[in-house]
């Protein structure tokens, strides 16, 4: 009866922190499309020479830089020192895409690396308990989910620090590259960064409510198969 009420508790909470978060998909998509910005970031270099600009801008140029074609997303992984740039050359917002990813790339090695074994960890031992409990073989579930649930909040606290910091930053990186290139004038930059603005305040808010999300769907997740076992 208990993981029922768990259940019922996550739901509740992630509509409440949905309501919160002000977490809303298809705004965010739509300020992320405007034909006169795209226009603009057009004059501007492709992905990789952007990104090496960037690199070069905060010393460290030691970073591999690779386009993926496939990805949805840009990354860096901290583990290889390399960047994929997604592909979103018709956007204007790869301007700060790449930046945010470019800052990554300089901030605290020791956490980047934590955040990255500790991620698979994580995963992993989701994976492990969910398993053993659907083949009957995981005694104690209860401590196994308060592990979950504490490991949940650490993941949370670290990934959302980084995100939020490369976020937040991104966007006078961003300013201070056009307004060094000198392609635009000061009032094309400036319609960009009013963009970039409306974009950080529900991106930031939509990156922590996500990740909120998906570790209480894990615990959610959890707390089903050992009903249902």
């Amino acid at each position: 009866m208990e993981y029922f009420t768990i259940i019922i508790f996550l739901i509740i909470l992630i509509i409440i922190l949905k309501y919160l978060f002000g977490y809303n998909k298809k705004q965010i998509e739509e300020i992320a499309k405007n034909e006169e910005l795209d226009g603009i970031a057009k004059k501007y270099p492709d992905n990789i020479d952007m990104c090496k600009e960037y690199l070069k801008m905060l010393n460290n140029e030691t970073v591999t830089v690779e386009e993926d074609k496939t990805a949805n997303s840009s990354l860096y992984i901290a583990i290889s020192n390399k960047i994929l740039i997604a592909d979103v050359k018709e956007s204007f917002t790869r301007i700060q895409t790449i930046a945010h990813e470019c800052l990554h790339s300089i901030q605290d090695r020791k956490i980047l690396l934590f955040n990255f074994i500790y991620s698979n960890i994580y995963m992993l031992y989701f994976l492990v308990i969910s398993i053993l409990k659907l083949c009957n073989i995981l005694p104690y579930e209860m401590m196994f989910l308060v592990i979950l649930t504490l490991g949940g909040f650490v993941y949370y606290f670290i990934r959302s620090y980084l995100e939020d910091d490369a976020m937040i930053k991104a966007r006078f990186l961003a300013k201070e590259y056009m307004e060094s290139k000198k392609i635009s004038s000061q009032e094309e930059i400036d319609k960009i960064v009013k963009q970039f603005d409306k974009l950080n305040y529900l991106g930031i808010k939509s990156v922590n409510y996500i990740l909120c999300l998906t570790i209480m769907m894990e615990i959610i997740i959890f707390c089903g198969i050992c009903l249902i076992r």
